[in-house]
């Protein structure tokens, strides 16, 4: 194929994508669509979620009082306030990769967040970079 051919083919790929874009969340649409409160699948925490500078970040704004326990069990003093989604950075379309604060284990995990739709978070806490999951799909609060 000759170089002229090639690179007008490329451009108009390229084009043709950049037509796409409306249909992919801009980071502060995702951003937006991201913040909020959110029910894990329990009922047992609730994380307000929001910017945090330019990243993603959640605290505790509500626990029942068998997840406050546990997690003192684990030696959180104060759950309430605790920082659980921490400085995700938004990867692609309603995706984000940070890091994920387990109070009633006491750990930090690697962890990816995926929007499914406006009311659903899918929240994984990984080990090994990824390679072994536990996923929890946590749900908007009032939605």
């Amino acid at each position: 194929m000759n170089p002229k051919r090639a690179f007008a083919m490329a451009t108009s790929f390229a084009a043709a994508l950049l037509g796409l874009s409306p249909a992919i969340a801009q980071p502060a649409d995702a951003m937006a669509l991201a913040s909020g409160t959110w029910m894990n699948p329990h009922g047992t925490v609730a994380v307000k979620a929001g910017p945090c500078q330019e990243r993603l970040c959640g605290w505790v704004s509500w626990a029942s009082p068998t997840a406050t326990a546990d997690a003192k069990d684990a030696g959180v003093s104060t759950l309430i306030g605790t920082e659980l989604l921490q400085e995700y950075k938004l990867t692609g379309n309603g995706k984000w990769t940070g890091r994920v604060y387990v109070p009633d284990r006491g750990e930090t995990y690697y962890s990816t967040i995926q929007q499914l739709d406006p009311n659903r978070l899918k929240i994984s806490g990984c080990i090994l970079h990824g390679w072994l999951c536990k996923s929890q799909v946590w749900r908007r609060v009032g939605a």
